[in-house]
Order: structure tokens, then sequence, then C-alpha cells
């Protein structure tokens, strides 16, 4: 097993029981001078996706599954990580038991673009259902987004 720290999406655990069900949830944390932002606006979700990048002042909610080696390549190739719009890369993850070393995906793409208002929702709702603190939900449902219809 090896550890994956998600932020997006796959930080809903019923989410991510359907897409691994093989790597359960290990714990949750933050990733210390890292900030979510959005990019790749032309490759889905109409609007940008969720990616993070590097920011000495930030930090971003995570949760830390441990990946089964049966379940990596099916979760690569929802992250599209087969394909190269993701890469991995690897993270230290700050827990309450002390930091655990992980690997998460980070876009390939230019940093910039707004999400579609329905998929900052689901992002909003995963972080809820992962049990993230209310104000790091508050201040997701809060960005700035496109109106789709």
């Amino acid at each position: 097993m090896t550890s994956y720290a998600a932020y997006g999406t796959n930080l809903d655990p019923a989410r991510m029981g359907e897409r691994c069900p093989h790597s359960p949830l290990q714990t949750t944390g933050w990733l210390t001078g890292w900030r979510l932002t959005f990019g790749g606006e032309e490759h889905g979700w109409d609007g940008a996706l969720a990616t993070i990048v590097q920011d000495p002042l930030e930090q971003v909610f995570v949760a830390v599954y441990d990946v089964s080696p049966l379940d990596e390549p099916s979760l690569d190739q929802w992250e599209s990580a087969d394909s190269g719009l993701y890469r991995k890369t690897k993270v230290r993850v700050s827990t309450m038991v002390g930091e655990v070393v992980a690997w998460t995906y980070v876009l390939d793409a230019y940093e910039g673009g707004l999400p579609s208002a329905s998929y900052l929702g689901v992002l909003s709702a995963a972080a809820e259902s992962a049990d993230a603190p209310a104000d790091y939900v508050a201040a997701l449902r809060a960005r700035p987004c496109r109106s789709i219809g």
C-alpha cells in the first residue's frame, strides 16, 4: 500500500470507495505550503480543474488513503494521469499523528480560469464529507466560479 493525498473530488470517502474499493481512508491532514487553485479550463467540467501549487503561506485540506496496487492503475486512469493531464508528485501531509509522505496528482497545465459552479459544488460537498473544517468548506463555496445554464 502507498499513501495518496486527495484534495479534490476524491476527498469524498464514498466516491473513493467506489473508485478504489481496496484502498481505505487512513487519516486527514494538511498540505502546508500548498494552495488549491484551478487550471486547464479547456479540459473539462465546463471550466477549470482543481490542482495545487506550492505557496508558502497557504495550506490545503486532504484525505490520506492507503492505495492498493489493485486500485492504483484505475485511479491513474480516472485522474487522467495515464494520458498526462495530471502527474504524480510526492508531498508531506501534516496529520494529528505526525507527517506522512504521500503522492498526489498535480494538473500539468497553466494555472488560471474559473471552475464551473457545479464542479465547485462537488468539491465543496466532498470536503464536507471528509469532515474538513467548516471555514475551509465555506471558503471553497465562496470561491469565484462561472455559472453554466
